[in-house]
Parts: structure tokens; sequence; C-alpha cells
């Protein structure tokens, strides 16, 4: 990502108009969270990816962010955030691995007490807590390290989202969360099948897994 002048509302193809139209394909597509659409609509995804690409920030896409990864699809961020949040009580302290561009975090930041998310790539993790913190998202820690392990010494956590795929869950992940609490987490391998999965920890030892649909995310690598 590189610097710029920090233009949040945007105009042309990067306006609140152009945001607008983004939430009513969302919707048309089955997205019902009136709090997860108000969130997109306001989040400004132009200034999470290249400048080069800003004109393209808003449309229903993924886009390429550097260093092999992609700043997720907005239908793919709107769909995990309201399954994230489509339990009883709200989660509060939610952990994302792989922060990539931040776009997951910041739509999280407004809507849960606070976020921690890891980043692996250091440039990356650099570039997106520098422009994360520009935009005044004082609720998220950002954090460099492989994001397989967690963050053990913030555990356990209202909830889990990772933002690339392992081929298997790592176990840590599910150690880290509360009794109660959900990971929701792309499963398979890269090119191949992946399916979005919604772990439940219900007991201690006892985890309820329900899988949703296909998806196509970077690997989560070590």
């Amino acid at each position: 990502m590189l610097p710029r002048k920090l233009d949040v509302q945007g105009i042309g193809m990067t306006s609140q108009r152009t945001r607008n139209r983004l939430v009513a394909r969302l919707r048309e597509n089955g997205i019902c969270n009136e709090a997860v659409l108000a969130v997109i609509s306001k989040t400004p995804r132009h200034l999470l990816v290249d400048e080069a690409l800003a004109s393209r920030a808003y449309e229903d896409t993924a886009l390429p962010i550097g260093h092999g990864q992609t700043i997720s699809q907005p239908y793919i961020v709107a769909r995990m955030t309201e399954l994230l949040l489509a339990v009883e009580n709200p989660p509060r302290k939610v952990l994302e691995v792989g922060t990539g561009s931040g776009y997951q975090a910041a739509v999280l930041a407004s809507l849960v007490e606070t976020v921690f998310t890891v980043e692996r790539i250091e440039p990356l993790h650099r570039a997106t807590r520098e422009m994360l913190a520009a935009l005044g998202y004082d609720n998220i820690r950002t954090y460099l390290s492989d994001g397989s392990w967690g963050v053990a010494s913030e555990a356990p956590f209202d909830a889990i989202i990772a933002t690339a795929a392992p081929e298997t869950v790592p176990p840590a992940l599910l150690e880290q969360l509360a009794i109660g609490a959900k990971l929701i987490i792309p499963v398979g391998k890269q090119g191949g099948s992946q399916r979005l999965q919604v772990i439940t920890r219900t007991h201690q030892d006892t985890y309820a897994t329900v899988e949703h649909e296909a998806v196509q995310f970077v690997p989560m690598i070590k």
C-alpha cells in the first residue's frame, strides 16, 4: 500500500454512492444483517488497497495487495462477519488471523469492542498497522506472528475469524476459543476444495462444526 492523503469520503468511483451500490449488491446476494451492511457502507476500502486500484475498491471482488496476498471480496467479509455475529450475546473480544490489508479488521472494529489481528508478512503488517492507526481504529491490536499460533497471551476469545485457509484447523485456535465461542475459518487446499466452516466450542474438549459454502482463500502459511 502506498501513502496518500486520507480522503475517507472518496469521490467518483470511491464515493458514498458507489459504496451504496455495493451494499445493495450484498443485500441482493443474501447478506441481511443491517449492522454489517451499514459498516460496509462506511468503511473506506479504497484506502486499504494500492492507490492504483482505488477506483475498483467497491467492486465485489478480491484485489491484490502485494506479497502474494489479496484484500477479501466484500461479500466474503460481510458473510463471515454476519456468521460471527449470529449469536445471542455478540462477541466483545475477537481474534483475526491474517490481517492483510486490514479491511476485515476495520469492519470488525466497528462492531465489537476489541480486535486482535495477526499478520506474518512484516512489510504488510507495518503498512496496515500505520493505515489503521491513521484512520482512527484505536481498538485494533496488531501482531506480527504466525497466525496459526493465535495470540495465547490474550486468550480466550469470544470469536476467532481466519482470512487464510489451512488444510487442517490449527489446534491453537481451537484452544483459544472461550466456551460457546465460534471459529469462522475456510478449510482446504489452495486451488482445490475449500469450505467455510463455523466451529463452536461447546465444552472444554468438545467442538461442533457446521460447513457452509465453497470459498477460495490464500493458504495459511506457517
